[in-house]
């Protein structure tokens, strides 16, 4: 049997990215996010909101790059994957654990002077055309891979791939 573990999580910071470096200097970015539902209570008929707190970490080149443009309260697209830590508590000697999503990709979203989805790789304050066009190929995700990082030179961009 084969086993799947793929997140797409849509939601805003709940803190600024916390950067390290490993030793050899792998980048690690840890952050939180908050994805709401809204739903209609069926007793009383209102619309109330729930809460989901997820803690999240990037590695790498996409760390860095998330690090650099998004802060506290951005709204952000990740996909990802589950991820299950487990040590011991140092104050009490118990077993811990918890659940995070570990980024495999992610896109950012939001008006482009704040942060969101600008042109090209998603940098803020990129120009946009100002007459409405055709619907443009979807917007390039950020990947990264723990074994390998890709530079600019690895890319393979055509000229009539770009929207602008």
């Amino acid at each position: 049997m084969a086993n799947l573990n793929k997140v797409f999580l849509m939601g805003n910071l709940t803190r600024d990215i916390e950067m390290r470096y490993t030793p050899s200097g792998l980048a690690i970015g840890k952050f939180g996010m908050a994805i709401n539902r809204r739903y209609r209570d069926t007793k009383t008929n209102e619309l109330r909101d729930e809460v989901t707190f997820v803690d999240v970490e990037a590695f790498g080149k996409t760390a860095e790059t998330m690090h650099q443009y998004l802060t506290k309260g951005k709204p952000v697209f990740v996909e990802g994957r589950l991820k299950y830590d487990q040590w011991d508590d140092k104050q009490t000697g118990q077993k811990r654990s918890k659940i995070m999503v570990v980024v495999d990709r992610f896109q950012f979203l939001g008006p482009a002077g704040a942060g969101g989805a600008g042109a090209g790789a998603g940098a803020p304050g990129a120009a946009r055309p100002a007459q409405p066009q055709r619907q443009a190929p979807p917007m390039p995700e950020h990947e990264t891979s723990h074994a390998q990082e890709s530079g600019p030179d690895d890319l393979d961009i055509q000229e009539e791939n770009i929207p602008f």
